[in-house]
């Protein structure tokens, strides 16, 4: 395979099942889509013999260079993830409330109005990516 274009596939992401290994040529070739499978945001379970590959987050959207996340096997309450070069934050789907993390006011305030018209999305994100052994379930609306 070109080793460019193994490299594009690969840097940063756990996008090694877009690769046909059968293209995997050099020992280079195997170890950057070794690393990817260790190092990416999925991994691999094996259920009565049968490898199932799991992602651990779900990205939502990209806002003015914010990544939007949702990850699996989280704690309570439901909430998602907002990351940048220098943002870091979560934010709580039922009222958009920071958790926990840094953020300017400006960022803040986008993400606040995507949230407006996203937060079905995000319960939906939500309550399809519950593992079956996640301690959280689905969304519940607090009264």
């Amino acid at each position: 395979m070109d080793k460019y274009r193994l490299k594009k596939i690969l840097r940063g992401s756990s996008k090694f099942y877009l690769v046909d290994i059968e293209t995997l040529e050099s020992v280079n070739d195997w170890a950057e889509y070794l690393d990817s499978i260790l190092h990416g945001d999925c991994y691999v379970l094996e259920r009565n013999g049968e490898l199932i590959l799991v992602e651990q987050r779900q990205l939502i959207e990209v806002v003015h260079g914010l990544r939007i996340e949702i990850y699996l096997k989280e704690h309570t309450p439901p909430h998602f993830h907002v990351t940048s070069t220098n943002v870091d934050a979560s934010f709580r789907i039922d009222n958009c409330n920071k958790m926990i993390g840094s953020i300017s006011r400006k960022e803040e305030l986008a993400i606040k109005f995507w949230w407006q018209k996203a937060k079905p999305r995000l319960i939906d994100v939500w309550d399809k990516t519950r593992p079956s052994d996640c301690i959280v379930g689905k969304y519940k609306n607090p009264t």
